[in-house]
């Protein structure tokens, strides 16, 4: 076999030469490592069946413990849209955004240079992912696809209030009570005790009309 078939056959599944191996360090290991020190933030958009219009969600995650922060809901995500609700960020975390570090985000022309100006006056350094590698911000992609199969996908919308309302509701059991696969199915942030399901009784606690439920212990 020719050093040529096997430089092919190591570059097809992207396998670096031997003394490579070991010493690179992947995209996942670095999210893993700095995940307490990193916010993800992204657009999603909903298609409103009653009023027929487009609107795009923006929120941000805080990638160690997988909490949402639903910032805002508007019809045209423009720049100076987008760096308002930046400050509305750092006002929910408060003493908290000393905590971070970094902020992953795309390359939309939304995130302009006032929107990187606003998070580094608190130190937090602005990371724009590659063209196209919508992987390199994976936790928010995650998001969207679980709040889309969800919620948004599965509810008739009538407009911008609406939207909010349910989002808002939908982020207080995301956070509170669901389960996540990353956190040993905790919830981000409990706001309850987790349900035992060894007692005789559980209590279920339908929200957003019964599209999703929770659960407790009954007294």
């Amino acid at each position: 076999m020719g050093a040529s078939t096997i430089r092919r056959i190591l570059k097809s599944p992207k396998i670096p030469p031997a003394p490579e191996r070991q010493t690179d360090t992947t995209w996942r290991q670095v999210l893993r490592t700095q995940a307490s020190t990193m916010l993800a933030v992204d657009f999603f958009h909903v298609d409103c069946m009653v009023s027929l219009r487009r609107l795009y969600v923006f929120f941000a995650l805080e990638v160690e413990t997988r909490y949402v922060h639903i910032l805002g809901v508007t019809s045209h995500p423009d720049g100076p849209w987008t760096t308002h609700q930046a400050r509305s960020l750092l006002m929910n975390l408060g003493h908290r955004a000393s905590e971070f570090a970094f902020l992953i985000c795309d390359r939309a022309g939304q995130f302009s240079r006032s929107f990187d100006m606003v998070l580094a006056s608190e130190d937090i350094k602005v990371v724009k992912i590659p063209p196209r590698s919508p992987q390199a911000n994976a936790y928010a992609e995650r998001f969207v696809r679980t709040v889309r199969s969800e919620v948004t996908d599965r509810t008739l919308l009538f407009g911008q209030r609406h939207l909010r309302t349910v989002l808002n509701e939908y982020a207080q059991h995301y956070n509170g009570r669901r389960p996540h696969r990353g956190r040993q199915l905790q919830p981000p942030r409990p706001d309850h005790p987790i349900a035992d399901l060894s007692h005789k009784r559980i209590k279920r606690r339908p929200i957003l009309g019964g599209l999703i439920n929770e659960y407790e212990g009954a007294a």
